[in-house]
C-alpha cells in the first residue's frame, strides 16, 4: 500500500496545480493531532484501528508523555475527487503558546490554514493568535468545528442551540479575518458554511459533515443527533468520513502553489518582482531559478542535519551546488518527502512542494536557500519576542564545548529562543517565550544531548528606549578622521503598532520601495521621512537625513549595521532597544577609502547613537502579558487577589454559565510560577492563556534599581551610564 501511494506522490509532485499545502492549526486540546490521525487513516496511510490513539506525528518522547504537540510534523498524501488526484502535503503544528514559533514557521511554508476550533470552548486565545498568524503570512484559512459529539452528549443542546453556537464561533473567525486579512482578501477569504469552507465534526469519532457533504448524501445535521441518542454513532464513520468531507474542503477551497504564490510572495518577499528571480517566484516556475525557504531543522540520528521547508521556484536535485542568503556555498546531500516520522528519498523535486534537504549545515530556520545570489525572504518573525531568559552552564567543565555546540543547534531549529554565548565567561544566556518553553529545550539538553547542566532562575528581558529628543550628536570614528552626527526620538505609537501588527515589514531598505513608503505614511510617518527610511529593525526605524554626501552610498551599509546592534543591546543595561525612531543628520568622510572602512565607521555611528541616547534620556520597559483565566464564579475573589499580588491589572470578567472568564495584564516578572498559584487559589479548577503579549514602561520607581540588578548581572559597571561627549 505505502509503495503506491509514494508512487502516486511522485508523479503529483510535478502537477503543482493538484497540489494543496496545509497547515492545521489550533488552540491546545481542541484535537489537531487527533484530527490528523484520522485524516491519514482515511487517506490509507496507517491503520484505522490505530488513528486517534497513535497520535502518528506526535513522535517525540516529550509530546507522548505531556500529551501535547511540541513541532510541527509533515505529511504527504494523496486524495482522490472524482477522477483526479490531488497531493495533500499538511503540518500539525502545536496549540501550545511556547511553542507558537514552530506554528509561525509552518505558515510560512503552506498556503491554506485549517483552523481547528472546540464546538464546546469556540475561539480561545491561542486560535486567535495561530490565525493572526497564518493571515500575516497571506495563509487563506478554512475553518473545522470539532468535538460537536460533545454538544450532544454532555451539554444536552437543542438543535437550535448548537445552530446558535456554531454561527457565533464562524461569526467570531470571521470578524478576525476582517480585522487582519490583506485588504484584498478581507472578503474573499471569509468562511461561509453554504460554500463549503465550513466543516463539522468529531475527530474522536473520527467523522464529518459540511453543506456539499451532507447534498452529495442526502444527509441532514438530524441523523447526526440521532445516531447520538440511539447509540449508533459508529455508523456516521462509514457514512460521513472525517476525511472525506475534511479533504474535499481543502481541495476546493485551499489554493494551489500556482494560485497562491501570485498575492503570496509580493507578501513575503521584497525583492525586485520584475527580476528573472520574481517572476519564477511568483509563478511557481519549475525551470526559473532554485530557491527554497527552510521553516525547520531537525536532527536525523542516520543523516544529520535535515532542512525542511517549501520550494518556491525552480526544481532542487541531489548534489546540487547552492547558496545561503549568508552568501555561503552549501551542497544538496539528500532530497525527500515526508511521511511523518519517515522520510522518503527522491532524486530530485520541483517548485510547488513541502520538502527535506539534507547538506545545509550552515543553514537555520528561516534561510533562503538559492541556485544564484537573490534577495532574501523576509526573516521569519514571530507575534511575540522573547520575554523570559535563563542563564545555563555545564556541570562539568569538559562539557562545556560540547554545550556551546548544543546551543548553536539549537539556534538554528527554533529561531524564536535567543542563545547568548559568552565564551569568556562561560555565561550562556537562553531566551524563550516563556517558563515552558525553556523548559522543553533544558530537556532536551540533558536526555537528548547527554550533558549535565545547571540553569538559573528565570530572569526577564527588559527593552530600552527614550523619554525625548536629543541631537545632532557627534560620533567619531577610532582614526578621528569621520565624524557622524545622529539624532534620535521616540517613534510614533501608531508607525510602532503598524510594525508588531506586521502591517510594515522589518527590512532594511537599499532602494525606494513606494509600497513600504505609503504603508509607513499611512501608519502616520511624515511622508518626507518615509522616503529617507533605510532600515526597520526590532519596532525601530533608521532614517537617512544626509544631503549631497559623495561617499555615502559606501557607508550606508555600515550605519545600518551599527543601527541594528543598538537595536539588540542598547546603552542603559544592553537590553534591546524599542521604539526609537534613529536620524543620521550629516557626515563628514575621509577622502581615502582605506580610512573609513567599518572599524571606523560602525564604532562611530554605534558611539553617536548611544550619546544621542543618553542625552535624550532612557528608560526601560518591561514585557506584559494580557492572559484569559478561566475558573468556576466562585473563585472571583482568589482570582482578583492573585492578579494584584502580582502587579497585575484586572481588565474584564465576564460570566458563562457557571464558568468564569477574566482577562487581566501582568508583568511577565511577577508571572513565574503562576500557573500553580492559579490552580492553589481554585482547587485545581482555573487555567489560563496568553492573548496579547506589550512592552510598557516600567514604573518610575523601579527603573533605577532594575537597572542596576541587570548591569550588575551582566557584569557592567554597576553605575547609571552617562553620555560620553568629548
Amino acid at each position: 500500500m505505502a509503495k503506491t501511494i509514494t508512487e502516486k506522490v511522485l508523479e503529483l509532485m510535478n502537477k503543482p496545480d493538484n497540489i494543496r499545502n496545509i497547515g492545521i492549526c489550533a488552540h491546545i486540546d481542541h484535537g489537531k493531532t487527533t484530527l490528523s490521525d484520522n485524516i491519514l487513516a482515511g487517506a490509507g496511510m496507517i491503520s484505522e484501528e490505530l488513528a486517534g490513539k497513535q497520535l502518528y506525528l506526535d513522535f517525540d518522547e516529550q509530546e507522548q508523555a505531556r500529551g501535547i504537540t511540541i513541532n510541527s510534523a509533515n505529511v504527504s498524501m494523496v486524495h482522490q475527487v472524482g477522477d483526479e488526484e490531488f497531493l495533500i502535503n499538511l503540518i500539525d503544528t502545536p496549540g501550545h503558546v511556547d511553542f507558537g514559533g514552530d506554528v509561525t514557521r509552518a505558515m510560512r511554508a503552506v498556503d491554506g490554514a485549517v483552523v481547528v476550533a472546540c464546538a464546546v470552548e469556540g475561539v480561545m486565545p491561542q486560535t486567535e493568535t495561530v490565525l493572526r498568524q497564518a493571515l500575516k503570512e497571506g495563509v487563506k484559512p478554512v475553518l473545522f468545528i470539532n468535538k460537536v459529539d460533545r454538544m450532544i452528549r454532555e451539554l444536552k443542546l437543542t438543535p437550535e442551540k448548537m445552530q446558535e453556537q456554531f454561527i457565533k464561533i464562524i461569526n467570531e473567525v470571521n470578524r478576525l479575518i476582517d480585522s487582519i486579512a490583506p485588504a484584498e482578501f478581507k472578503d474573499k477569504w471569509k468562511i461561509n458554511v453554504q460554500e463549503g469552507s465550513v466543516a463539522f465534526g468529531s475527530a474522536f469519532h473520527n467523522w464529518a459533515l459540511s453543506i456539499p457533504i451532507m447534498n452529495k448524501k442526502k444527509m441532514t445535521f438530524k441523523e447526526i443527533i440521532d445516531a447520538y441518542e440511539q447509540d449508533t454513532w459508529k455508523e456516521l464513520i462509514k457514512k460521513a468520513p472525517l476525511h472525506e468531507a475534511f479533504l474535499d474542503m481543502v481541495i476546493k477551497h485551499i489554493p494551489s502553489p500556482v494560485m497562491a504564490q501570485k498575492y503570496r510572495i509580493p507578501i513575503i518577499w521584497h525583492g525586485d518582482l520584475e527580476s528573472n528571480a520574481g517572476q519564477s517566484l511568483v509563478t511557481c516556475n519549475k525551470d526559473g531559478p532554485m530557491i527554497f525557504v527552510v521553516t525547520r531543522i531537525t536532527i536525523d540520528p542516520q543523516a544529520g542535519e535535515i532542512a525542511a521547508g517549501r520550494l518556491f521556484s525552480g526544481k532542487l536535485s541531489k548534489g546540487q551546488e547552492t547558496v545561503l542568503s549568508t552568501g555561503q556555498p552549501q551542497r544538496i546531500q539528500q532530497v525527500s518527502i515526508y511521511k511523518g516520522a519517515q522520510r522518503i528519498i527522491i532524486d530530485n523535486v520541483p517548485a510547488g512542494n513541502i520538502i527535506g534537504v539534507s547538506g545545509l549545515k550552515a543553514a537555520s530556520s528561516g534561510e533562503t536557500v538559492s541556485s544564484e545570489e537573490v534577495e532574501p525572504f523576509e526573516a521569519i518573525k514571530h507575534l511575540f519576542d522573547p520575554v523570559v531568559t535563563k542563564a545555563l552552564e555545564a556541570k562539568n567543565p569538559k562539557d562545556l564545548p560540547k554545550l556551546i555546540e548544543t546551543l548553536n543547534q539549537i539556534a538554528k531549529e527554533d529561531t524564536t529562543l535567543k542563545i547568548e554565548i559568552n565564551e569568556e565567561t562561560g555565561e550562556n544566556l537562553i531566551s524563550g517565550l516563556g517558563e515552558l518553553h525553556l523548559e522543553i529545550w533544558e530537556f532536551r539538553i540533558r536526555k537528548d544531548k547527554g550533558i549535565d547542566i545547571v540553569t538559573s532562575e528565570p530572569i526577564v528581558v527588559f527593552r530600552e528606549t527614550v523619554r525625548s529628543q536629543a541631537g545632532p550628536v557627534e560620533g567619531k570614528s577610532p582614526n578621528k578622521h569621520n565624524k557622524l552626527y545622529v539624532t534620535v526620538e521616540p517613534l510614533e505609537d501608531s508607525v510602532f503598532e503598524a510594525i508588531q501588527a506586521g502591517k510594515i515589514h522589518e527590512m532594511k531598505i537599499k532602494k525606494r520601495k513606494p509600497e513600504v513608503e505609503e504603508t509607513l505614511v499611512e501608519a502616520g510617518l511624515d511622508k518626507d521621512d518615509a522616503k529617507k527610511v533605510r532600515d526597520i529593525c526590532k519596532g525601530n526605524l533608521l532614517i537617512d537625513n544626509t544631503r549631497g554626501i559623495v561617499h555615502i552610498g559606501e557607508i550606508i551599509e555600515m550605519v545600518m549595521e551599527a543601527f541594528e546592534e543598538i537595536c539588540n543591546s542598547g546603552p542603559l543595561a544592553k537590553e534591546p532597544t524599542t521604539k526609537l525612531k534613529v536620524r543620521l543628520m550629516d557626515a563628514k568622510l575621509h577622502e581615502d577609502a582605506i580610512h573609513r572602512g567599518p572599524a571606523q565607521v560602525i564604532p562611530a555611528m554605534r558611539k553617536s547613537i548611544m550619546n544621542a541616547m543618553l542625552t535624550a534620556g532612557t528608560l526601560l520597559y518591561e514585557p506584559k502579558q494580557t492572559i484569559r483565566i478561566d475558573s468556576p464564579v466562585e473563585y472571583l475573589g482568589a482570582v482578583s487577589k492573585l492578579i494584584q499580588s502580582r502587579r497585575g491589572q484586572l481588565l474584564d470578567t465576564e460570566q458563562k454559565g457557571e464558568q468564569l472568564v477574566v482577562r487581566a495584564k501582568l508583568p511577565v516578572a511577577d508571572m513565574f510560577g503562576f500557573t500553580s498559584a492559579l490552580r492553589s487559589s481554585t482547587a485545581g479548577r482555573g487555567a489560563w492563556f496568553l492573548v496579547d503579549q506589550t512592552f510598557e514602561k516600567l514604573p518610575e520607581e523601579l527603573q533605577n534599581q532594575t537597572i542596576m540588578r541587570i548591569r550588575k548581572r551582566k557584569g557592567l559597571k554597576e553605575e547609571i551610564p552617562q553620555p560620553d561627549l568629548e
